[in-house]
């Protein structure tokens, strides 16, 4: 009788331990880890130099005296440099007439090379792959990019699909907190996550200054991620997600016309990026930063920040101006992974949160070899962190994007075991940073600073470009 008492006393605490472990358990199994990354390096047919830029410039004859100078003005402070890549499109000279398999043609170049490239270095068979999530903005087919990726590789039939579009560059890392969510309720998944930009379809051919900045920023490329949640392949990951914040102000109307997809006066669809850009992506970063900086910062530098503010606070009808009070970021956070949005916005952000041009050199290295290559920008600048060798086991690395809508998204990842394997810099890590960032464009059409009618400008058709 005692033992049966004390069996059935005893029946309560059992399954308090039991829950107790399946909770533990459950938690082990709902971390978000990076096993690899491929960064799609286009052929070098595909490289638009100084010269061919000013071929493609030339043969929109919407443009006129004023338009070249103000091109000229963009690409010169731009932070290009002349290694990035555009469609075949543009090389075939049909930019103003792209068809619909332009753009499927670019994007499956990509797929193709990146997702080969990935699935073979991890000796990972496309039927092992629970989980797609494929984010391209611009460009929306049927059957959707996802499916044909899914035909392509022979994937099975129960796998989890999401294509996304129209988020803009901030896009991917809306597409791994979709993969996390996923790994929080269910055990043992592998997840491919494809993040990439159709540029055939959406090169600007008109004479809008506000729209025709797209094609001085944005250039080809993409990349491919696994990541899972098996604990059996904890020890082969690079990465661990710790913290995952995004912020959407859609609901303000100067946020969400700071970007937008338009016609101009003369029926050209492009992207109109508005003077309230800056602004918006201002406010977005602020009330992203107000929400990740509890998450991933010590406790001291959150009471110091505190008390600076309240001091400032107190001492405002005192004290005239004065530097604002700026929260330290590098107390918990070893590495900034910043979006290339342009030259513009890692200089904002640089100025925002008081970041050397050592933290910067990630993101302008980046702007300078490859341009923007909008969601996928991220994945070149971490890149460029391994190819340095920065990365080392322990670190922490925050990741910050933005994106039409107008949305900033940023997370924290945990480095997991020191990075420096050879990636899509490797050819020619060893030249960044260079001694100078300048382009040549000034070099080779600053003569066009020496004509000051536009109604008699011309440019004669015989004209070698130098």
């Amino acid at each position: 009788m005692d033992l049966i008492s004390i069996l059935i006393n005893g029946i309560p605490l059992f399954y308090l331990l039991y829950l107790i472990w399946k909770i533990l358990d459950r938690k082990r199994h709902q971390n978000c880890y990076i096993l690899d990354y491929e960064c799609h390096k286009p052929t070098d047919d595909r490289m638009l130099s100084t010269k061919f830029s000013g071929e493609i410039i030339r043969r929109n004859k919407h443009l006129g005296l004023n338009e070249y100078k103000f091109l000229l003005k963009a690409l010169v402070s731009s932070g290009i440099g002349e290694q990035t890549y555009a469609p075949r499109m543009v090389f075939y000279g049909r930019e103003a007439c792209p068809t619909y398999e332009d753009g499927i043609l670019e994007m499956e170049e990509f797929f193709h090379d990146s997702i080969d490239k990935l699935l073979k270095r991890n000796k990972t068979s496309p039927s092992e792959i629970d989980v797609l999530v494929v984010n391209i903005s611009m460009l929306a087919c049927m059957p959707s990019l996802a499916a044909r990726i899914i035909n392509y590789y022979k994937m099975r039939e129960d796998i989890k699909v999401y294509n996304i579009t129209a988020m803009g560059c901030s896009a991917t890392l809306i597409s791994i907190n979709i993969i996390q969510s996923i790994f929080k309720n269910e055990k043992n998944k592998v997840a491919l996550m494809v993040t990439s930009e159709s540029l055939s379809p959406n090169w600007y051919t008109g004479k809008d200054k506000s729209m025709i900045l797209a094609n001085c920023l944005f250039r080809s490329g993409g990349c491919a991620i696994l990541l899972t949640n098996k604990l059996a392949l904890k020890n082969k990951a690079i990465l661990k997600l710790k913290q995952l914040v995004r912020v959407h102000h859609g609901a303000k109307d100067e946020s969400y016309n700071s970007v937008v997809q338009r016609e101009d006066a003369q029926g050209n669809l492009g992207y109109h990026l508005d003077k309230t850009l800056p602004k918006a992506a201002t406010r977005a970063l602020v009330d992203n930063l107000k929400q990740i900086a509890p998450l991933i910062l010590p406790v001291r530098e959150l009471l110091r920040f505190a008390i600076v503010l309240f001091v400032k606070r107190m001492n405002r009808g005192s004290i005239n101006g004065g530097p604002r009070p700026v929260i330290n970021f590098k107390t918990g956070v070893d590495h900034i992974c910043l979006h290339t949005g342009g030259k513009a916005v890692i200089d904002g952000v640089g100025a925002s949160l008081k970041l050397s041009e050592y933290d910067l050199e990630p993101a302008r290295m980046t702007l300078h070899r490859f341009g923007n290559t909008s969601a996928s920008s991220l994945w070149y600048v971490l890149g460029y962190m391994e190819a340095k060798k920065r990365l080392k086991k322990g670190d922490k690395m925050l990741m910050i994007s933005f994106g039409a809508g107008f949305k900033c998204n940023s997370c924290l990842w945990e480095v997991l075991r020191d990075m420096g394997d050879g990636n899509v810099w490797k050819d020619c890590i060893d030249n960044y940073p260079p001694n100078t960032l300048v382009n040549p464009f000034l070099e080779k059409f600053g003569w066009l600073h020496d004509h000051e009618d536009a109604d008699t400008f011309h440019i004669p058709d015989d004209y070698v470009i130098p």
